[in-house]
């Protein structure tokens, strides 16, 4: 696949709806901004806070960094990311993969969206280790039970080729929790290895590394307000806004865009 030019890019997140014109409810949106106001851990995705967010400035946030929709009377119906916003971020990507690339730095992917960006994180995986980067995984095989999802409750880590997500034994997981990337941190410390320099993930995983103090991009829908705060906080180098629910080959374009912008294609 040809890489996309900026505008090309711009076009595709609008036409897909990965950005522009979203499928995630406003009203889904505006839900989960409270509860990471009233500190519901699923929301914070293992992310604390210096400032105490106000359900009004994270509504603030997100429009100004993810493209939201500013007026609090938008109770209901469509909500938006702003296409250019996405495309700001993955610029940032593409200049810290092409960093870690020259540094030849240890590097850390994960996911909580294993169906949808694992693919992407791959391709950028692949491109890395060519470069003589060190993909780091740790902690196969850790698990933990979850009360708030449906069963099976059991959650166990796994790496599939250099990419770590959850599992529920048979399939893999949606999740929101810090509890894979908290292990595969300890592991790393208990066996005397060093930590990644650069982690590239989302939800949970991505809350946990930034919260530890690794340098973290993160990838966020505009219902996942959490990786946004962190940013603004100084806890996550760079947040991209993106509908994080679509099938692999549309992530494709932005996958390929980074990696010419990072030189890496």
């Amino acid at each position: 696949m040809t890489p996309p030019s900026r505008a090309e890019l711009v076009a595709h997140l609008v036409r897909t709806g990965i950005a522009g014109h979203v499928d995630t409810p406003r009203q889904n949106n505006l839900r989960h901004y409270r509860r990471l106001c009233h500190k519901d851990p699923y929301y914070q995705f293992g992310l604390t806070f210096e400032h105490e967010w106000q359900f009004d400035e994270v509504l603030a946030l997100m429009s100004k960094r993810c493209g939201v929709v500013a007026d609090e009377a938008h109770q209901w119906g469509i909500d938006t990311i702003d296409p250019d916003r996405t495309v700001d971020a993955l610029d940032d990507v593409a200049d810290r993969l092409a960093q870690a690339a020259a540094r030849r730095e240890r590097v850390m992917f994960a996911t909580g969206h294993p169906k949808n960006l694992a693919d992407t994180y791959r391709t950028w995986k692949a491109a890395l280790e060519a470069r003589g980067c060190e993909v780091v995984t740790a902690a196969a095989g850790y698990s933990y039970e979850v009360a708030t999802e449906h069963p099976p409750n059991r959650r166990v880590l796994v790496w599939k080729d250099g990419v770590g997500f959850v599992m529920d034994g048979g399939s893999a997981r949606h999740s929101h929790h810090p509890f894979g990337m908290r292990a595969a941190l300890q592991a790393l410390a208990d066996e005397g290895r060093e930590w990644p320099q650069l982690v590239i993930a989302d939800h949970g995983f991505a809350g946990a590394a930034g919260e530890a103090g690794v340098p973290t991009i993160g990838f966020a829908d505009c219902n996942d307000p959490a990786l946004f705060l962190a940013e603004y906080e100084g806890k996550l180098l760079t947040t991209v806004p993106l509908d994080d629910g679509y099938v692999p080959p549309e992530y494709r374009p932005l996958a390929g865009y980074v990696l010419e912008r990072a030189g890496l294609a």
